[in-house]
């Protein structure tokens, strides 16, 4: 065989390789693994037993079909469940293109909770997106915590919902929540985009749960690579369930995509957490 027909032989496996490895990426991106499970927290009153908090983040709606329908998909999910509460922890647009904001709204408008739909930012969400996201998000009725706290109460006892802008925007004020939720053992949830928020924010021992998302869960899951190509502020957990101290850390791998918009060996996440109160 001559050195042309060896290299062109070469040429023709390596875009085979390339283009299976494409198809396997694209349609890992399209299914959604719809998980649910239970946590028991150390400070949620008995009022709150079996509460069920509905977790969803890192939508990246970038332009395409595919990710219309991944958004609409996990919605009409999310609402068969019938939480108590849904959670949406940041990364609503990749880059604003023509028709995102009109999808966002339209879906997340449809979203039912007893108790509400909630919200912070992610980085993608500044800068450019920073109007476009909290204009789409206000439209559609749900509401956001930037920094903030919302008490929600059952059977005369309360159950604190606290929010965190975002850490690698340099957004996140920590303080600010902590001087509104009350002081002693009130249970809390945190939402922050970013899960290696949780070095702060499980130190102060005030939160029974956090809920992020941000690294997807590395998005391509390659032996070795991976960790090389996680996000700032989303390589100590980066994917599923952590206790951090004393507080339970989830960091959902999200429902979009960033860079090539594919996923290997980590599919789409989307979360009904049912919570307990702890008992030894």
């Amino acid at each position: 065989m001559t050195d042309f027909k060896r290299w062109r032989t070469a040429l023709a496996a390596a875009g085979g390789i390339a283009a299976g490895v494409a198809w396997i990426g694209l349609r890992g991106a399209k299914q959604i693994q719809f998980r649910r499970f239970d946590l028991a927290l150390r400070h949620l009153p008995a009022a709150f037993d079996g509460y069920k908090v509905a977790h969803l983040t890192d939508i990246h709606l970038d332009g395409t079909r595919a990710a219309d329908k991944r958004l609409y998909k996990a919605v009409a999910w999310i609402n068969a469940q019938q939480p108590d509460l849904i959670a949406l922890t940041g990364d609503f647009l990749t880059l604003k293109r023509p028709g995102d904001t009109g999808v966002l709204v339209d879906a997340l408008r449809t979203l039912r909770a007893a108790d509400g739909v909630y919200a912070v930012l992610g980085n993608h969400d500044h800068k450019r997106n920073y109007y476009a996201v909290t204009a789409s998000v206000k439209a559609a009725g749900v509401t956001l915590l930037l920094n903030a706290v919302q008490p929600i109460e059952r059977g005369g006892e309360a159950l604190y919902l606290c929010g965190v802008d975002s850490l690698s925007r340099k957004r996140a004020r920590l303080d600010r929540v902590l001087r509104t939720l009350p002081r002693g053992a009130a249970a809390a949830i945190l939402m922050a985009h970013e899960p290696d928020f949780a070095d702060v924010s499980a130190i102060t021992r005030r939160f029974d749960l956090q809920l992020s998302g941000h690294a997807h869960g590395g998005q391509i899951r390659i032996p070795l690579l991976t960790r090389l190509a996680l996000p700032v502020y989303g390589t100590r957990y980066s994917n599923g369930l952590y206790l951090v101290h004393r507080t339970v850390v989830y960091s959902n791998r999200g429902l979009g995509t960033t860079g090539p918009p594919l996923r290997f060996r980590c599919p789409p996440e989307v979360a009904l957490i049912r919570l307990h109160p702890f008992t030894r």
